[in-house]
């Protein structure tokens, strides 16, 4: 850990769009459409050479050596993926007549190291779960060497596969399955990461907020010559947020193309605050709820232990997990009306089935633009639930956040419908955001378990009850409670203070806590967690134009209500003479005696 005070780099990413081309060599312009193009060219050169590369590497001794990490002379491989497919011999083949500079094929061989490496993990969790696999039952085995753990999640899955394997080979059983029996290559999406190549392929300069990268790029869909591959100046714009960051070092770009055009992904290194995980007194933990994204509750280092005035603060989505929970929907009733049409089409005569082929593209389009309004959506939930926490911990003055540990997080006892809705939640983006998001402010995010955070009490450890149902929290000996979200948060809080000293850092993931210790959290009578800003959501009416009464009539006292709206938390005042207004509450009238005459 690097030390307080002093600056530490990070690097971040984010997206951009050229507005501008030129031929490096002539300087004339070109458009951006034959851009478009000649990107789309280049991109599939890559994936179709990446696609061969990875059917023809297809095989366990791939994934032997990529376990092993070491070649044929027992060196340690590289950590760069074209050095590492070089050394072990591994080039991609292309068409005949094709020339491919040789910059292209290290983007190539890149990519598919990247993949392979990926799923050498998954080839030997497989290996090991299905040693432990029963084929009669759809069971595991208790696992016998604390190597053979993996995530509840993951083994979920691997047995699902391992079940549909049986059914096909009516419970063959075989002594050890590799990925590659248990599934096809993967395909993998057109990009070329153009950070993999050199200055000889792509080079990037920033001046006055503009970016300009060089790359070449092919003028024919099959070049067969060094004269097809011509440099091409790519003009874009830096985001405005990025103007004032202290940005040390600009990366190349991976390149896309979507629905717009061309796409950059770029990436950058800045200097941020250092944090130190070591010397925080205070800490906030977070805990993910199944209504709303998360709850934040504060626990500090005083005299005394650890003290926590056991108040805090439930993030509001605006309404957004009630979008996402429509459009999960919506996106589940699509699937599920594409698959129905997709077996009906199975056995349809041949003009019907043309005509449900045009129905299942519609939904499967339907489908896709649904997935993208949710991808947007989550991004957009995750970094405003990480800025209202980062600032809930700033006004604190907390040096550590805690999450759970996703890893060991199930979504379970809730409901189909409600676990489903859980588990699609944007929690690992909504992580990696908040991680984002604190580092900027010099504020570390670390993971903890997450077993019995809402369970046990922070004082004694001993179970809560529950007298006010599921959301409530309440422990009879330590006389402490409230919302369990927030008791769960004051227990991620402690586990974060208690093994701080303890943390495991791995390149490229959050520092992590793996054994949750107790010490009783005694509940202070001052106020330790700052009072969250509740913003108050007003409509802008606009005044109606002055209407002249009518000569002779008599204007009616009442007149109806606004439109409600559930953005109004400050009440319009009332028109004048309203007397069922609460503002202008009349006196009770008293009853009426009834005489006799």
């Amino acid at each position: 850990m690097a030390d307080a005070g002093l600056p530490a780099l990070r690097q971040f990413s984010f997206t951009t769009r050229p507005y501008l081309a030129v031929d490096d060599i002539t300087g004339e312009p070109i458009g951006l459409d034959d851009v478009d193009t000649r990107v789309g060219w280049l991109l599939d050169l890559i994936s179709g050479a990446e696609a061969r590369l990875l059917a023809r590497l297809w095989r366990p001794a791939t994934f032997d050596v990529l376990a092993a990490g070491v070649d044929r002379q027992g060196r340690k491989l590289p950590i760069q993926g074209h050095v590492a497919a070089a050394r072990l011999g591994w080039t991609p083949h292309y068409p005949d007549d094709v020339y491919i500079p040789s910059r292209v094929t290290r983007v190539v061989t890149a990519q598919a190291m990247a993949t392979l490496r990926t799923l050498t993990y998954r080839d030997t969790a497989i290996t090991a779960l299905s040693a432990r696999f029963d084929p009669a039952t759809g069971t595991l085995a208790p696992p016998t060497e604390p190597g053979d753990w993996v995530p509840l999640g993951f083994a979920r899955g691997v047995v699902r596969q391992l079940t549909a394997r049986a059914c096909r080979t009516d419970g063959a059983v075989q002594a050890r399955l590799r990925i590659t029996d248990m599934q096809a290559p993967p395909k993998t999406s057109a990009m070329a990461r153009l950070s993999a190549a050199d200055r000889q392929l792509a080079h990037l300069t920033v001046t006055d907020a503009v970016m300009t990268l060089t790359v070449k790029l092919p003028t024919t869909v099959a070049p067969t010559g060094h004269a097809q591959w011509r440099r091409v100046r790519l003009t874009a714009a830096i985001p405005p947020h990025l103007h004032d960051r202290p940005i040390t070092d600009w990366h190349l770009p991976t390149l896309v193309l979507d629905r717009k055009g061309l796409l950059w992904r770029c990436a950058a290194t800045e200097t941020v605050p250092a944090a130190d995980l070591t010397s925080g007194t205070s800490a906030v933990g977070v805990d993910w709820c199944p209504s709303t994204l998360g709850a934040a509750a504060t626990a500090a280092e005083g005299p005394e232990g650890l003290v926590s005035d056991y108040r805090g603060v439930t993030y509001d989505d605006r309404g957004l997990g009630t979008k996402l929970a429509r459009l999960q929907a919506e996106g589940q009733m699509l699937h599920r009306k594409a698959a129905r049409l997709t077996r009906l089409a199975a056995t349809a005569p041949p003009e019907v089935r043309a005509r449900l082929e045009a129905k299942i593209a519609v939904l499967d389009a339907h489908r896709e633009a649904v997935g993208i309004k949710r991808g947007k959506i989550n991004r957009e939930l995750a970094f405003h639930f990480a800025r209202q926490v980062t600032d809930y911990a700033t006004s604190a003055g907390a040096r550590v956040i805690a999450v759970e540990d996703l890893t060991t997080l199930e979504t379970r006892g809730h409901g189909r419908v409600n676990n489903n809705r859980a588990a699609q939640s944007a929690r690992r983006k909504a992580t990696a955001a908040l991680a984002h998001t604190a580092a900027g402010v010099g504020i570390v995010v670390v993971s903890v378990p997450a077993r019995g955070s809402s369970a046990q009490c922070p004082g004694c450890d001993a179970p809560l009850a529950r007298p006010g149902g599921y959301h409530t929290a309440w422990c009879p000996g330590c006389r402490v409670g409230g919302n369990r979200d927030h008791v769960a948060g004051v227990n991620l809080a402690k586990r974060a203070l208690l093994g701080k000293n303890k943390a495991t850092r791995r390149r490229g993931q959050m520092p992590a806590i793996r054994v949750a210790e107790h010490a009783p959290v005694r509940r202070s009578r001052d106020k330790t967690s700052p009072t969250p800003r509740r913003p108050r959501h007003r409509r802008v009416r606009r005044s109606l134009p002055t209407v002249t009464p009518r000569a002779g009539v008599t204007p009616n006292r009442y007149v109806p209500a606004p439109q409600a709206s559930v953005w109004d938390t400050v009440k319009p005042a009332p028109p004048h003479g309203d007397a069922g207004s609460r503002d202008t509450r009349p006196s009770p009238t008293p009853p009426r005696k009834w005489q006799t005459v």
